[in-house]
């Protein structure tokens, strides 16, 4: 491609609503242009890097097994009333006013509305289908260029089995595939635990690119392979203590002590002394979350337990249940319509510090093996920079990553609701067990530039580069040099070499070497009069900036090499 015939508008000045390196760069580079909040068009040269991404993706889904389909994205809204998910997607789910549809933020229900009427019996299963499709969700801000965005592409793929075994197989196929696709996009990754969300099902894994970008906390840990996003990550931390001694309960006046800090400091005690106590509203159920210390609690974990719907109660609702205000209020007297839970450090503890129900007053020495009835004991925490792995074998870093995969074991979630069933070997009828597995081209491209850039640009690595070499002509107006350009850019496009030729006329050298580093090809060809009178021709890879020069005899044999090594 000539840039003096292509489409190529650069941008010298930083956009001033880009903040992350590579919302600055897709639009300074001119990969695309921002049309609304969270929507964009993807100009020749950032569409070019979006067709690379989806011809891996699809090499890749096709070495599993995988039939690509193409589905619609406007649905009719009775198919999602049926797995209940236009409550679940709630205002993210884009609703059309003059007919009962929705714009599709994912295919679950489509999938499972085919599948139904076709899959049967376990004799045509495992199915593996996917597609690339565009996909809508209303973000209410949209923020990071294509990272959180309204219009997205994703790869969403579904696998259906007759066996939770072929479910496991089936997903073990996409996590394999996956580390294939980021790897060839040239991603550094991280496999993470994580939460399935609206999704729902039984397990879910996301892959994860380390980057002060992402709005997702990750506990990692390099020496161990340990990664969880930190929404279910765990850690070795010792558990409250059991004393032998155990004394009564003692009321103990602690004015102006609302915190564990002012609490323990007040009564002269660690805070892994205390117990914090925490209320929340589970439709009209009020329950009591015990934690230990200053420990976080991770509402994602709360919600596994209990469900996405238990709520913070408010301020003005907590003397109702308890007979005092936050800071104060306490396990013990409770009503007993209370749901009682604790932490699992705090299992069996005793020698507890926790509040007395009546403002300004805490309890001594709880136990709780004596004073509370606790319902059950879960992991609570949000784990925390600098604590042991789960296996004690390493240290925990948290880490900022944006995710540009997740991959579901779904379960029977959406076959049962939508009665898609199939005849097992012994004609019973059973749901198709399913897995969904998503992947975000767009962010695969930011990502890979988040990653990949420097001060003056992008730094395209070799499997996904709009081209595999920039050829600079330095003086069009030098016949010499001219020549010399027009001749390379034959032979090179002749063997295959995918080829950005800077053949303006009205572009100063040194404006053409700028663009050539922000536009970020792999190598850089440097075709000028200084070097030609040597016989030579000046390479530049500009990943490393390493610069050489090469005969004019072997220049094509050096640029063939470079690409294909």
């Amino acid at each position: 491609m000539r840039l003096s015939k292509g489409f190529f508008p650069t941008v010298k000045e930083v956009p001033s609503d880009a903040v992350i390196p590579s919302h600055q760069l897709m639009i300074r580079a001119g990969l695309m242009r921002q049309l609304a909040a969270g929507i964009f068009s993807f100009l020749p040269i950032g569409y070019s890097v979006m067709k690379k991404v989806m011809q891996i993706i699809r090499e890749e889904m096709d070495a599993i097994g995988g039939q690509e389909f193409h589905l619609p994205a406007l649905n009719p809204i009775e198919l999602w009333e049926e797995t209940d998910r236009v409550k679940a997607f709630g205002d993210i789910m884009f609703h059309i006013k003059n007919r009962a549809m929705v714009l599709a933020p994912t295919h679950e229900e489509v999938i499972t509305n085919i599948a139904k009427d076709h899959v049967k019996t376990y004799k045509v299963m495992p199915q593996i289908w996917y597609q690339i499709q565009t996909k809508f969700r209303n973000e209410p801000r949209p923020k990071s260029g294509v990272l959180r965005g309204r219009q997205f592409t994703m790869k969403d793929s579904y696998s259906m089995d007759a066996t939770w075994q072929g479910l496991d197989k089936s997903y073990d196929l996409h996590a394999e595939a996956y580390k294939k696709i980021y790897t060839r996009c040239g991603l550094s990754f991280h496999i993470v635990g994580a939460s399935s969300g609206a999704m729902g099902g039984s397990g879910s894994q996301e892959f994860m690119v380390e980057s002060n970008a992402g709005e997702d906390n990750l506990a990692v840990c390099t020496e161990t392979g340990y990664a969880a996003n930190v929404e279910i990550a765990t850690s070795l931390v010792p558990n409250a203590e059991r004393f032998s001694t155990n004394d009564a309960l003692q009321d103990v006046h602690t004015p102006m002590c609302k915190s564990i800090d002012e609490v323990a400091s007040f009564l002269n005690l660690p805070t892994t002394r205390c117990a914090k106590s925490l209320i929340f509203m589970n439709d009209k159920q009020p329950v009591l979350v015990l934690m230990l210390g200053n420990d976080q609690l991770n509402e994602t974990k709360l919600q596994t337990v209990f469900g996405q719907d238990i709520r913070p109660a408010q301020a003005d609702e907590l003397p109702q249940l308890t007979g005092a205000d936050a800071g104060s209020i306490g396990p013990v007297g409770l009503e007993s319509n209370f749901t009682i839970v604790a932490d699992k450090r705090l299992e069996n503890a005793n020698g507890l510090v926790c509040g007395a129900n009546k403002n300004d007053y805490h309890l001594l020495n709880l136990d709780l093996q004596r004073d509370v009835s606790i319902n059950s004991y879960h992991d609570f925490r949000m784990v925390e920079e600098g604590e042991p792995t789960p296996d004690g074998k390493g240290t925990l870093r948290i880490v900022k990553g944006i995710e540009v995969g997740h991959i579901f074991k779904l379960g029977t979630k959406y076959s049962s609701a939508m009665k898609a069933n199939f005849l097992d070997e012994q004609g019973k009828e059973n749901p198709l067990i399913m897995g969904s597995y998503g992947i975000g081209v767009e962010r695969i491209v930011a990502c890979h530039i988040e990653q990949h850039h420097d001060e003056y640009g992008i730094q395209w690595q070799k499997g996904i580069a709009p081209y595999d070499v920039h050829l600079i002509c330095v003086n069009m107006n030098s016949d010499v040099v001219k020549k010399k350009s027009e001749e390379l850019y034959a032979e090179l496009t002749a063997k295959g070499i995918s080829v950005l030729f800077d053949d303006r006329t009205d572009a100063s050298a040194g404006f053409k070497f700028k663009d050539a580093d922000l536009l970020g090809m792999p190598l850089q060809v440097i075709v000028g009069e200084k070097n030609l009178k040597n016989n030579e021709i000046e390479l530049k890879e500009r990943n490393s900036g390493k610069r050489w020069n090469a005969s004019v005899e072997n220049i094509i044999n050096e640029v063939v090499n470079f690409v294909k090594s």
